[in-house]
């Protein structure tokens, strides 16, 4: 049947949505009311924080003041202070926590475990240990925390993909083997700063911190660029994502290459995880909660990729302007406010999952 059909369809468990074939099916989506309007709100509150974010700092401004100052039609000195320091940093906040929800959606897709995450499976500290490398050990090539953190990120993902891959890829091997990954890049990470210099360890822990302050339009551009190629492609993997979520042999018998898909699903994760943390540091947790917390208010079976971007987005810009705020003038590091929200998030998933098992 050739053209466009659209029908009601009710799957079990979910809410019921719009499916829409276009040309004999080649192309396919399922649109859900709730998914929509749970993107709208997200993207309501995401601009919400984002005002205050341009409205923080010791120059005052109004919202009225901000709104007329990104139309180009604001004061001389608020002009100066949002485009030059405020603004460059909203836009890295919200790339990076766009980035590291979408790649914590994708591995908990893939290894369909709400812990499969990049800082539990090893790529956010495999992508801080290329950083310390960069900076520690191989300080003569020049190569900067930025360019460390996306080779690392890659070499460790190859690491536990080729480790946990046996006639083909399951996602509980996948979480296992990323944690043992993981504890042995923490242990080389930390003899690496014992071995430093105190300047240079001080300085490499503030990275590792992670924190979008002083970031100027210079990080702007490497972040969103593959940032937004890499969402395209997750975008497009859609379909095989959805067949996959009921299992290989279902997803192969619909026509999905699985293994094909899983791979690259894990690029672009690992793509996303290591652009995020070159451009911020390793902020911890958000790519843990973001996908839950958009699957549990869409009221998805599996993560949603955009949404937990969106979620992603708007923890990360909350995070940043409460570390402004909470103790002013005192500045905390975005990566620590989301480091103590997590903890409590992560003990209480791990409770409710202990809980369901037992």
């Amino acid at each position: 049947m050739t053209g466009t059909t659209a029908k009601t369809a009710r799957p079990s468990g979910r809410m019921p949505g719009l499916t829409v074939r276009v040309a004999s099916g080649r192309l396919s989506g399922r649109l859900s009311p709730r998914a929509v309007a749970t993107g709208l709100l997200l993207l309501a509150l995401l601009l919400a924080a984002s005002v205050a974010a341009l409205m923080t700092g010791d120059y005052p401004a109004t919202p009225a003041d901000v709104v007329r100052t990104v139309l180009g039609e604001g004061p001389p000195g608020l002009e100066l202070i949002v485009g030059r320091f405020r603004l460059p940093r909203l836009l890295v906040a919200i790339g990076v926590g766009a980035a590291l929800g979408t790649a914590g959606a994708i591995f908990q897709s893939v290894s369909r475990n709400p812990l499969g995450s990049p800082e539990i499976i090893g790529f956010t500290t495999g992508a801080a240990t290329g950083a310390l490398l960069a900076l520690l050990v191989f300080p003569s090539l020049a190569l900067g925390a930025p360019t460390g953190a996306v080779l690392g990120g890659l070499v460790t993902a190859v690491a536990v993909y080729s480790l946990a891959f046996r006639r083909g890829m399951r996602g509980d091997r996948l979480v296992l083997v990323g944690i043992g990954v993981n504890a042995v890049l923490m242990a080389a990470n930390s003899f690496l700063l014992s071995r430093a210099s105190l300047q240079q360890a001080q300085d490499a822990q503030m990275w590792l911190i992670g924190s979008v302050s002083g970031r100027g339009w210079d990080e702007v551009g490497p972040l969103w660029i593959p940032l937004i190629v890499l969402l395209a492609a997750t975008v497009a993997l859609g379909r095989g994502t959805a067949a996959m979520e009921m299992g290989d042999e279902a997803a192969t018998a619909l026509g999905v290459p699985v293994e094909r898909t899983r791979l690259a699903l894990v690029a672009c994760g690992v793509g996303l995880t290591a652009t995020a943390v070159a451009a911020a540091g390793p902020i911890v947790f958000v790519a843990l909660a973001a996908p839950q917390i958009a699957r549990r208010v869409a009221r998805r079976g599996a993560p949603p990729p955009m949404l937990s971007a969106l979620t992603g987005a708007l923890l990360t810009v909350v995070a940043d302007l409460v570390g402004q705020r909470l103790f002013a003038p005192v500045q905390l590091p975005v990566g620590v406010a989301t480091g103590a929200v997590g903890g409590l998030y992560l003990a209480w998933l791990l409770s409710r999952e202990w809980r369901k098992g037992g």
